[in-house]
């Protein structure tokens, strides 16, 4: 049924609540990354050397909100053209950096979970709700698809 207007305007609705306290949510969803799947701490070379979550930190700041911003627009996207489409190079990096991460699929979700779980809080309650979950878990998934795409083709060229 394609990516409705009501769901795109749910998604900038909160965006615009997240980005209002940005180094406050960056860090909680680092937290509950860390919480579902504490392995992942090596994947982040900003987190790697230390032992907690460094509150001032600019490149996980700069990380979260790649992740909540990409996935933003890939909800405007998903509206606009009914998919998701990222620029080659940024694709590429994209790809490239998830490889030699060593991020696979599940981390994907756990990732998808850490956002909605922070979009929750910082929607509070009262205005969260399964229409506007649902909207950023689609708009998230095909963002992923995407990535996980270009991953493929990043692992096939250097296999």
């Amino acid at each position: 049924m394609g990516f409705t207007e009501k769901q795109e305007g749910l998604v900038k609705e909160s965006w615009e609540v997240l980005k209002q306290d940005i180094p406050h949510f960056s860090l909680r969803f680092f937290s509950l990354i860390l919480e579902i799947a504490p392995g992942a701490k090596n994947m982040f070379s900003f987190l790697r050397e230390s032992e907690e979550i460094p509150q001032n930190n600019p490149k996980l700041k700069a990380h979260a909100v790649k992740v909540f911003k990409m996935t933003c627009e890939s909800a405007i996207q998903l509206r606009e053209k009914g998919e998701v489409v990222v620029a080659d190079t940024t694709l590429k990096y994209l790809g490239t950096v998830h490889v030699k991460s060593g991020v696979k699929g599940p981390h994907f979700e756990v990732v998808k979970e850490a956002l909605l779980r922070t979009l929750e809080e910082a929607i509070g309650e009262e205005k969260w709700s399964e229409e506007m979950k649902n909207a950023w878990g689609e708009a998230y998934d095909q963002l992923a698809e995407v990535i996980k795409a270009e991953m493929k083709n990043n692992h096939d060229e250097t296999a």
